[in-house]
């Protein structure tokens, strides 16, 4: 009896199994129907997005034949194409390699690399003459009075042509940068700035009790040092330009080279160098230089003293390049010719390197002369300004 009752229990058991397995089964298949519809259904929605596209051409009207480009738009919305691109200049490619390498081959270095990367800092330090327009109360004969006078503190302690060059720089950059300056503040802006460019330049920089020293009181150390951190913020630390007097010594040895491994010994005439260097020092003070580029105004004063052949080989600059410039800078070379320039000992100088210490004569006699589209037939040379003793500072009135 107990095997009979087994045996009739046994079937009813998988009976209450039977519908429990079922029931899984048919859950399994329904998840995995969903699963299939879900897929199918992210499959439709990538087709669909792919169809909302179209390949159009948007190349500008400007610009006919060769292959055009093409972006992706959506067909729903049709976007118009722009025909004003003014608004994207900043975008655009700024060819560097219009003109090929004057340098020769370099055993340190590959001549195009070391091109491109002069070029390439020459378009970063950008300057501009209409600084003077975000100071109402200051004129461009302002600039002109200070740059002279630091001409002549340069001269007083043998400080390097790069370094006067520097300086000018910094400040013209600086001036850009800011806006309402005070006239009263132009001799600290200015002081400042040979204070950091001798620092950079010179083995044996004067101390800032000397700088402040050649301003008469008018500035005091600490009044450079809180100038040269707010002048250091605003340049953000830019301070290695390639500057007129780089690009004439660079001019000028290329011209000059004939032996590649001496290419960073200077093989040039210094006699040569110091009269282009006071015609780029009278042409500097004039605020309308800043219309040009460093490396265009040299090579202008370049081709005053020799011609557009040597200038093209030296620069890779053609006459289109610098014809704007060698017209503007005439009266400049009218003048400078009248009164050329010698070679000055310096004291601790070797004599191979007196070429590059800043020289100043009377330059703003000579710019007034310019300006006055005058030249003086007169005969004999400007009397160099004395330096010995106290330097005169700029008067109260023009600072």
């Amino acid at each position: 009896s107990s095997r009979l009752q087994a045996k009739q229990q046994q079937p009813l058991s998988c009976q209450e199994e039977a519908p429990q397995e079922l029931q899984a089964l048919d859950y399994l298949q329904t998840r995995k129907r969903r699963t299939t519809e879900e897929i199918k259904k992210r499959e439709d929605g990538k087709i669909a997005k792919k169809h909302q596209y179209e390949i159009k051409s948007c190349w500008p009207p400007t610009i006919t034949g060769g292959i055009s480009p093409c972006i992706i738009i959506e067909t729903p919305h049709k976007e118009s194409v722009t025909t004003d691109f003014s608004r994207f200049k900043k975008y655009r490619f700024r060819n560097l390699f219009i003109n090929p390498s004057p340098l020769p081959e370099l055993n340190w270095g590959n001549s195009k690399d070391v091109w491109l990367n002069i070029l390439t800092k020459e378009n970063r330090y950008a300057h501009c003459k209409h600084f003077t327009s975000l100071h109402s109360s200051l004129q461009p004969h302002m600039r002109s009075i200070l740059l002279d006078w630091l001409l002549e503190v340069c001269e007083v302690y043998a400080l390097h042509r790069e370094t006067f060059y520097l300086a000018q720089d910094f400040f013209d950059r600086f001036m850009l940068t800011q806006k309402n300056i005070n006239k009263s503040m132009l001799q600290l802006i200015g002081i400042t700035s040979l204070f950091i460019a001798s620092k950079l330049e010179e083995i044996y920089a004067p101390k800032i009790q000397e700088f402040a020293y050649v301003t008469d009181g008018a500035c005091s150390e600490d009044d450079i040092v809180r100038m040269e951190l707010i002048m250091l913020k605003a340049l953000k630390w830019e301070l290695c330009p390639v500057t007129i007097v780089s690009w004439l010594n660079l001019y000028l040895q290329v011209d000059a080279l004939k032996d590649v491994p001496k290419v960073l010994l200077p093989q040039y005439s210094q006699e040569k160098f110091i009269q282009i260097a006071q015609l780029l020092d009278l042409c500097i003070l004039d605020v309308n230089s800043l219309d040009f580029q460093y490396r265009t105004l040299a090579a202008a004063a370049l081709c005053h003293y020799t011609s557009i052949e040597i200038v093209k080989k030296a620069s890779g600059l053609d006459w289109d390049s610098i014809s704007e410039c060698v017209q503007w800078m005439v009266p400049f070379v009218n003048v400078a010719k009248k009164f050329p320039v010698k070679l000055k000992n310096f004291r601790k100088v070797a004599a191979e390197d007196r070429h590059n210490i800043q020289t100043h004569t009377n330059y703003l006699d000579m710019l007034e002369e310019v300006n006055s589209g005058v030249v003086s037939t007169a005969p004999g040379q400007l009397s160099p300004v004395s330096t010995g003793g106290i330097i005169t500072p700029p008067k109260s009135t023009e600072k």
